[in-house]
């Protein structure tokens, strides 16, 4: 199977730049997700893989070809893309061979494809069946069968899933998931969704303004965030963001909280860059691995009281969400089948163990 790259791609609309000397590398057989808001160029350097935009500047190679100046149809891709785009006037079966119907295959070989693709996707009921008659979920498995009978390597999905419900949503997750696991065929997503990021992904590349702002396992990512922007945009609740000042005394280091004047032991945070003594810091504090009251697990690295201004309830989570003194609310998630629910007004004791803690250089907003 072929890897993909992007050497240097460079993409401008007019004065805009949309892309600028981004560089990747998709590996062999990988599932890698561009994660990103919405304008943040992950779509545009999808329809440039494919070959509905051209490269302002830079190359793509896929397998060791270069294919920048190829055609769409000559690049050995597949794309799903996020309005399924069926024919409205074909059946399943019909919508399922039109791809094929350019390859001048026999009619024996497009029909065991077709015959392929519907059963693998469980379409195999509803080829008869014209696109009206089906379910959003059945129309984006008519969809991704329409790319899969092509028989090709890399597929392309353009935010598939974006159109359909929380249910399917999270169905039509496990199927392409499931798909990559069987075919072990090369895929490139674009989603704004963390989740789906999260749940399909071997790798994450995290967009914002056009640049990659992190490539590594949903895990690392969310575990070791590289700057600010990904620490915020990762994770529901997002992480609690605080700004503080590095304190040194006595060979340790800490970081002070000036509107609550809450000290952080940072003694167990392993630094890349150490901090000097009143450099301006931004701590990163996880929703869920905060404790409350006496419930405090190992060493603690922060002791918050804090008043509550609203909860919100989530079946058996529960987010409370306290006043950090200086207008920004600190998101505490706990079980409230262990807890007590606090109430808006209520000041709550939380604690934070020192070995969570993440930490950013306020100025450059990177991990140090």
């Amino acid at each position: 199977m072929p890897h993909v790259e992007f050497h240097n791609i460079v993409k401008r609309f007019g004065r805009v730049t949309v892309l600028e000397d981004l560089n990747l590398r998709v590996e062999d057989g990988e599932f890698l997700v561009l994660l990103g808001p919405s304008g943040c160029g992950k779509t545009t350097l999808l329809n440039m893989l494919a070959g509905l935009q051209e490269v302002t500047e830079g190359s793509i190679v896929i397998g060791g070809r270069d294919v920048t100046d190829l055609d769409p149809k000559d690049r050995g891709l597949a794309m799903v893309f996020q309005s399924y785009a069926l024919y409205p006037t074909k059946t399943v079966r019909g919508n399922l061979k039109f791809g094929l119907s350019a390859q001048k295959l026999d009619r024996s070989e497009i029909e065991r494809r077709v015959q392929w693709a519907a059963k693998l996707l469980q379409i195999d009921r509803l080829l008869d069946r014209k696109p009206a008659q089906l379910s959003g979920g059945q129309r984006q498995r008519v969809a991704i069968g329409r790319a899969l009978v092509k028989n090709v390597d890399v597929f392309l999905f353009d935010e598939p899933l974006s159109n359909l419900d929380a249910k399917l949503r999270t169905e039509m997750r496990l199927e392409i998931k499931r798909l990559h696991q069987e075919l072990a065929k090369t895929i490139v997503f674009v989603t704004h969704d963390q989740v789906e990021a999260m749940t399909m992904a071997t790798r994450i590349a995290v967009m914002d303004a056009g640049v990659i702002q992190q490539i590594a396992t949903p895990d690392e990512i969310y575990e070791r965030p590289a700057n600010l922007f990904v620490a915020r945009f990762i994770g529901s609740p997002a992480m609690n963001t605080l700004k503080t000042t590095a304190v040194r005394k006595n060979g340790c280091i800490g970081a002070v909280h000036a509107p609550t004047g809450v000290h952080m032991d940072l003694s167990a945070y392993p630094f890349l860059a150490q901090p000097r003594d009143g450099d301006p810091l931004v701590i990163g504090l996880r929703p869920e691995h905060f404790t409350i009251g006496c419930d405090a697990r190992g060493d603690v690295g922060a002791r918050f009281s804090l008043p509550v201004r609203y909860t919100e309830k989530n079946g058996s989570d529960v987010t409370a969400f306290v006043d950090s003194a200086d207008g920004e609310l600190i998101a505490v998630r706990f079980d409230h089948k262990h807890h007590h629910v606090p109430k808006t007004g209520d000041v709550v004791e939380i604690h934070f163990p020192k070995d969570r803690f993440d930490v950013f250089d306020a100025v450059s907003e990177k991990r140090i």
